[in-house]
């Protein structure tokens, strides 16, 4: 039988309330991202009670707005000291020269719609030659969560993914199985756990967005 996989975007860092492009920058979490992640942690820790789950091995990225927010959520549910694995390939996607710079500046020095298309796009990496697609953030996303995470989820355990935006779009995208059209849509709010039951094939059963 297979397992569950729980997907949560990293609380508000303090660059989400600058406004500013992150990326591969690492900014810590505000108050609010705080609170946000504990929350996520009191709504998981319901689920898994009622569930009769528990962890059995969390994964995040390299940056610390992500590993925080995966360490609010292990207290939260009581396995504070369960074995989390660090990885780059879960990191946010590069926004190469964009990093740093303020939403709203950027709008005016390139237009809003180049900056949305940079953004928003499914192809178009951000200018500099760092910066990644989302197409791209998956190239390195979707190889890891198949060799990583999904053996793991398909033994039937139960697995916590806290990582970024634009790398959990890219998972999202498959599990849900969107288009390079319609995935331009979606926006993952932050601290909000997604919970999913895979089927034998790796399909998805059940999604449950726990708020």
């Amino acid at each position: 039988m297979s397992g569950t996989l729980v997907l949560v975007r990293h609380g508000q860092s303090e660059w989400n309330l600058k406004n500013l492009f992150t990326g591969w920058r690492d900014p810590d979490l505000t108050e609010i991202g705080v609170e946000e992640a504990i929350k996520g942690g009191k709504l998981l820790a319901k689920y898994l009670d009622e569930h009769d789950l528990k962890f059995d091995i969390a994964f995040t990225s390299v940056l610390i707005r992500a590993q925080r927010t995966c360490q609010f959520i292990l207290d939260g549910v009581g396995q504070s000291d369960l074995e989390t694995i660090e990885d780059q390939a879960l990191n946010e996607r590069n926004y190469g020269d964009l990093a740093g710079l303020n939403k709203d500046d950027a709008r005016k020095k390139w237009g809003e719609e180049q900056v949305h298309i940079w953004r928003r796009s499914y192809d178009t990496p951000p200018p500099g030659d760092e910066g990644e697609s989302l197409k791209d953030t998956g190239a390195r996303v979707w190889p890891y969560y198949m060799q990583e995470i999904l053996p793991r989820v398909m033994r039937g355990e139960t697995v916590l993914v806290a990582a970024h935006g634009n790398s959990l779009r890219s998972l999202v995208m498959i599990l849900d199985r969107m288009t390079s059209e319609t995935i331009t849509g979606l926006n993952i709010a932050t601290g909000v756990p997604m919970v999913y039951q895979l089927n034998a094939d790796t399909t998805v059963a059940k999604k449950e967005i726990l708020t």
